[in-house]
């Protein structure tokens, strides 16, 4: 219980950094929930502050989303494969998730947390991670929708991890199942928009 306990905190707090606010008032003084889509994340981040920071938000998001994950593993809480590594690993793995959602440090006002999820994933199960990166980019270079590329990624989550990997982890199904419908939740203004015909388009591409 005190694994849980300890290394949960240090995830949400992982989670809780609030890399777009920073970099964007401490570098550009700007707070990007003040504008685009008025989200603490990385793509609001590119919409508003350009690419570079954009890459660098993304980055970082991805990073303490797999730091937050792992950490029970290197301070040794049990072998890779053990039940008790991968029961502590899950619970990090949400709470640095809502972390970032819901962070202490930016009065719990931040992003959609799908690249602290994408983080967290390729900490849990690395292969699962890749084929969810893979179908996001497929969707989001056809269609240039951030958001539809971000929740066919969600959704194949689960799928990929009960019917492609035949997982017997009732944790790891649970995990994946909660992790897939809060990322699309987090995404229920843009499905409406993409109902809707008005959602917004981005071409990392263009110059």
């Amino acid at each position: 219980m005190i694994d849980f306990i300890v290394f949960g905190c240090i995830a949400y707090l992982l989670g809780s950094i609030p890399t777009a606010v920073w970099i964007g008032k401490a570098k550009y003084g700007v707070d990007v929930r003040e504008h685009g889509s008025k989200n603490a994340g990385a793509t609001n981040t590119f919409r508003v502050l350009g690419k570079k920071p954009g890459v660098v938000v993304l980055s970082i998001d991805v990073i303490k989303g797999f730091v937050a994950v792992m950490l029970p593993f290197v301070a040794g809480v049990g072998d890779w494969n053990s039940e008790e590594l991968i029961h502590v690993k899950l619970v990090c793995a949400l709470l640095a998730v809502i972390g970032h959602v819901l962070p202490v440090f930016a009065q719990f006002n931040g992003g959609k947390g799908v690249a602290t999820s994408l983080g967290v994933i390729i900490g849990v199960h690395p292969a699962a991670a890749g084929i969810c990166v893979a179908l996001f980019l497929i969707v989001f270079i056809i269609s240039h929708f951030v958001s539809l590329g971000a929740i066919v990624a969600a959704t194949s989550f689960p799928l990929t991890i009960i019917f492609f990997f035949k997982t017997n982890s009732v944790w790891l199904m649970v995990f994946s199942i909660t992790l897939s419908l809060a990322v699309i939740y987090a995404h229920r203004k843009n499905i409406g928009r993409l109902l809707r015909g008005e959602e917004n388009r981005m071409n990392l591409f263009k110059k």
